[in-house]
């Protein structure tokens, strides 16, 4: 037992490492940049001054300002979409590292149970969460179901953390997997 809380813990440092490498990566690729500095200072303003539209806008309100409405929504998408643009660089680096570290680490805990589950996972979620594990037991954990828990979790706190994670008024208006959808067709 103590040999699976050190494997955890393992798991959780390596994670919060690959999260530090990550956003290393992407602050050396993306976030120093100046064309992503100004993409996201407007999605930042467009998306306040179209929050504030939406807010001050009633149902009775004319064509003309729905208009209005839906040409900055869809500047917003544009910008949101050379944003996204920016970022794929450091998507494509981070990628190419993270399938080097994890060839290495599936070497060095393949066939270890590193935690025991509380639960009994999903049938379809089985196969990662009982990955090269021998036995029947599924609430035996193998090493990658447990990275990408961890990873997970911890990226984003680690981006909050820094400072490096998008704006809650881009996020709403951009939506996302997620969150909830744009609503563009409101006002038609």
């Amino acid at each position: 037992m103590s040999t699976m809380f050190a494997d955890t813990i393992l798991i959780v440092f390596i994670s919060v490492c690959t999260a530090l490498l990550a956003e290393g990566i992407t602050w050396v690729l993306v976030y120093r940049t100046d064309k992503y500095k100004r993409l996201k200072a407007e999605v930042e303003k467009q998306s306040k001054k179209l929050e504030k539209k939406k807010e001050t806008i009633t149902e009775s309100a004319g064509r003309q300002q729905k208009k209005k409405i839906e040409r900055q929504e869809e500047k917003l998408k544009n910008n949101n979409r050379d944003l996204s643009m920016v970022r794929m660089k450091s998507m494509f680096a981070i990628g190419f590292c993270f399938t080097a570290l994890m060839g290495m680490f599936n070497s060095i805990f393949d066939g270890r149970v590193v935690a025991k589950l509380p639960f009994v996972p999903l049938s379809y979620i089985q196969g990662l969460s009982h990955r090269n594990l021998l036995g029947e037991d599924y609430t035996d954990c193998s090493f990658i179901f447990l990275y990408i828990l961890c990873t997970m979790s911890i990226r984003q706190n680690i981006q909050k953390l820094l400072g490096l994670a998008p704006s809650r008024a881009a996020t709403k208006q951009a939506g996302g997997f997620l969150g909830p959808p744009p609503q563009a067709g409101k006002f038609s």
